[in-house]
């Protein structure tokens, strides 16, 4: 029987002496939920957990592009499409790309993660030297404009990967977690690049077409963990690599929020975790906000919880409510400004 820790992430200021560390974050863990597909979940004790799978719960995971782990980041949506479900169009043009990527820099932005292929439910493929156009080109712009943020790009396709390294990204954020382009692992272990690699089930023109799991919970940690083996046979060691669960990507609701209610599992997987629900259908529905640009105050809601489960990074559009909400909940939790 395989067995699963999650740990019950806390934050108060009260902390006990012999409480665990989370991944060397913010929060702490004196119980974890035992989970397995054959039994009840049941409440152990920290110690009680075997010595191996503690120690990927507890450990510190090193900086990602040169970004410590230590404090929550922000990766800053930049879409370079005509059709992403809540900005497309907005930014196809160089000079309004760059503004924008200026004015997340300014709002608190820790990485920027530029995308040139909306994978949004039911978008069809881009063509790779379209994608390149809409990505390479505004990389190598904010380079020279002298921006030395980490950048980010969003692409499932080896040959963007490869131009966008060379303009100058730093990580490459593959949202079918490489299954997509087989040689999209060799890519990046060639270029010592790290990676994020995003649970997704199916692909976007049909990954919404009614999804189903047998445990929403195990079964896209278990995908994660099969594809970070294939990551780390490729030359890609686990300190580079960022796991997100996937919210919307061949999901329910129901499966979206059985994710998020228990995020703090994957910290089990010995990586950093990135979240991206911003202004997602989803939350459209949970929340009954049919715009999405008014989408940011819940999606940093759903931040927020996350930040309390140890998530290291969230991928947002609305960088200045996100940076507000992040001082804001780091000052109370210190009980300091």
């Amino acid at each position: 029987m395989t067995l699963y820790y999650r740990p019950i992430a806390q934050i108060d200021a009260a902390r006990p002496g012999h409480a665990a560390p989370l991944a060397g974050t913010w929060a702490w863990f004196t119980h974890v939920e035992e989970l397995s597909r054959d039994a009840p979940p049941r409440i152990i004790p920290a110690d009680a957990v075997p010595g191996p799978a503690l120690a990927r719960l507890t450990a510190p995971r090193p900086a990602i592009a040169g970004l410590s782990l230590e404090a929550p980041r922000i990766m800053g949506i930049l879409n370079l499409t005509p059709d992403s479900f809540s900005d497309g169009g907005e930014f196809s043009d160089l000079e309004k790309a760059l503004d924008q990527a200026q004015r997340m820099l300014d709002e608190g932005a820790d990485m920027l993660d530029l995308g040139g292929e909306s994978t949004r439910p039911g978008a069809v493929e881009v063509p790779v030297e379209v994608e390149i156009a809409r990505t390479a080109p505004v990389i190598a712009a904010l380079r020279a404009k002298g921006v030395t943020a980490p950048i980010s790009i969003d692409t499932r396709k080896s040959a963007v990967a490869r131009a966008a390294l060379e303009a100058g990204a730093n990580l490459i954020n593959d949202v079918s977690a490489f299954h997509f382009d087989p040689n999209m692992a060799a890519t990046a272990a060639r270029a010592g690049a790290p990676v994020a690699l995003m649970h997704a089930k199916g692909l976007p023109d049909a990954m919404q077409d009614n999804p189903d799991y047998g445990d929403v919970l195990l079964d896209v940690y278990d995908s994660l963990e099969t594809q970070l083996r294939t990551a780390e046979a490729a030359g890609i060691a686990r300190r580079n690599i960022l796991v997100d669960p996937g919210i919307g990507f061949g999901k329910t609701d129901t499966h979206n929020m059985a994710l998020i209610n228990r995020i703090s599992l994957f910290h089990g997987l010995g990586c950093g975790i990135l979240l991206g629900v911003s202004r997602k259908a989803g939350i459209g529905r949970i929340g009954a906000i049919p715009d999405p640009h008014d989408r940011g105050p819940a999606s940093a809601a759903i931040g927020l919880y996350a930040l309390g489960q140890g998530v290291q990074m969230l991928r947002v559009h609305d960088t200045e409510v996100h940076r507000q909400m992040i001082a804001l909940w780091r000052a109370a939790q210190r009980g300091a400004p």
